[in-house]
Parts: C-alpha cells; structure tokens; sequence
C-alpha cells in the first residue's frame, strides 16, 4: 500500500484557517480520499491536556522551551497514535498546525531560533513531514482582530497566545514568510484577506497540484 498524504494548515488565529480546513477535508472526501483529520496541540487524549496547559490564559508565564517541549511532547503522541498510522494506512492526513507553527511560534515569535527548533525536529519528527503546507497570511493586526472578534461573539476567553503582543504576532508572521521563501516547493503562502469562496479556490488549486505529483509518480513505479 502507497503511503499516504499529509497536509498541514498554518497561519495566525484569526486568518481563517479552521474554516478552510474544513472545505478542503470536504473537498478531498468528495473527490474519494480517505482524510484523517488531527489538530496541533492536541489530537489525542494526552495531547489535548497539553493544549490545555499551553492555551489556558491562567497557565501563567512558561519559558519558551518548556512551552517548545510541551508542544513537541505532544506531536510525538500525535505522530504515534494518528499520523504514522493513518499514513501507513495510505489515507491524506489533514491537520490544524503542525512542526512550522513551532518554527514560527517557538523559533520566531519565542525567538529562540529555528536551530533550536530544528534540533527537538530532528527527533521527534524525523522524516514525517508534510507533503504541503498552507499558510493562511494576513497582517497581524486584522488577524488579532477577527480572533478577538470571534471570541467575544463565542462569549470564550482569549487564549494564551492571543494575549501575546503584536511584536510577537508580528514576529510569527515574519517566520511564516521566510520560512514559505526558504521551502516555496512545500509551504505555499495563500492571502487570508480574499472572501472564503476565493480562498477556497486556490486552496482547492494547491491541493489539485500535490494530488496530481502524486499520480504522476505512482504510475512511474
């Protein structure tokens, strides 16, 4: 059995991101895929306790390593108990953030630098990396906005990182651009500021892309 897909949605809150995912799982499911579909933190049960750590706004100040290996503790779960065997399983993982959120988060926004990210990379993940990422790019201050808006109309706390400064969002943001300019074949840059039927569309295009390299390279085995 061919190995499976796995496609990870990135981006700041408030860019649309979830929204989009949730079409494109549509999307692939209707076109006959198999999706598993995950979030980061998260994802499993031991995961989703560390989200609850990481998010609560009364966890209070962590140091960004602890924070970096709180998020990784919990991807080497996720990887364990849904994506390596989803994709062993041969069906398209689909999930909300994955090791670039650490990247820009953690080794931008954290400043700790992507080396340090790199190194917990290493071993945790190794060679599970997405076949395409999407980044969902909008300026911090509209992202901020529509995530603090949805909150307050959910009447829900803001989380952790949305308390975050806009130095540090702006930061994130900065990570997620160069980090798509050094790996422009994988992670693909998408302006969050189209209506959702136009975001829909490209996303749709980008996804076409991965499904097509991957036919084209089955049929050459």
């Amino acid at each position: 059995m061919k190995r499976g897909l796995f496609i990870t949605f990135e981006g700041l809150d408030g860019t649309g991101k979830s929204t989009q995912l949730r079409r494109a799982v549509q999307y692939l499911r209707k076109c006959g895929y198999r999706v598993r579909v995950t979030r980061e933190p998260g994802g499993t049960r031991t995961g989703e306790r560390i989200r609850d750590i990481l998010l609560a706004a009364n966890t209070g100040k962590l140091a960004p390593l602890a924070e970096l290996a709180l998020l990784y503790a919990a991807r080497a779960q996720l990887l364990a108990e849904v994506v390596r065997p989803a994709l062993a399983r041969g069906e398209v993982v689909v999930s909300d953030r994955y090791n670039t959120a650490s990247f820009a988060f953690q080794g931008y926004g954290r400043q700790l630098g992507t080396t340090t990210v790199r190194a917990f990379d290493r071993v945790i993940c190794g060679k599970i990396q997405p076949d395409l990422t999407i980044v969902l790019d909008l300026e911090p201050e509209r992202a901020l906005a529509r995530a603090l808006g949805r909150d307050t109309r959910r009447r829900s706390r803001h989380d952790r990182f949305e308390q975050q400064s806009l130095a540090f969002h702006q930061r994130v943001r900065a990570g997620y651009i160069a980090l798509a300019r050094r790996a422009p074949g994988r992670i693909k840059l998408v302006r969050a500021d189209q209506s959702i039927p136009e975001l829909q569309i490209r996303i749709r295009r980008l996804i076409d892309g991965l499904l097509r390299t991957q036919k084209a390279a089955g049929s050459r085995r």
